[in-house]
């Protein structure tokens, strides 16, 4: 299986970006507003130049005095880890897993982003294959009788 599989089984493509000059309150708005936990920053909504998180939030902003007036930019995780469509499901689980990521951008040939995956994207689309696999082999082994 393929990135591309849970990409389509998600319905839909939608990635919400935001500017490094963004303040973290517009930050905080956007994540509120859309029930999202993670935005990727771009200046043109094509480029990944970040990735900032919940995790970004809490870990870099602890202590700092009036931290919605900080930039995105500030804050954001540069190290993004990303994929693209046609690679191997089981290589992007281990990436989420072994480097403790949430979210992972998918990035096309040209490297223009063109989906953002959650680890909740991956873990459903994993469930929903397993059961159907279940489904199969009881259906097989009550026809077998």
């Amino acid at each position: 299986m393929k990135v591309s599989d849970i990409v389509s089984s998600k319905g839909s493509t939608e990635v919400f970006t935001i500017r490094p000059d963004a303040s973290v309150s517009d930050l905080l708005d956007v994540l509120a507003e859309h029930n999202i936990g993670a935005l990727i920053v771009s200046e043109d909504g094509d480029h990944v130049l970040g990735i900032v998180s919940e995790r970004d939030i809490v870990r870099k902003l602890r202590g700092v005095p009036e931290p919605g007036t900080q930039t995105v930019e500030a804050i954001m995780t540069t190290d993004v880890h990303s994929c693209q469509p046609g690679d191997d499901i089981g290589v992007l689980m281990s990436i989420m897993t072994d480097r403790r990521i949430r979210h992972i951008p998918v990035l096309d040939e040209e490297g223009a982003l063109t989906a953002l995956l959650s680890i909740g994207d991956v873990v459903k689309f994993r469930t929903e294959q397993l059961e159907f696999e279940r489904d199969q082999l009881n259906e097989y082994v009550a026809q077998a009788r």
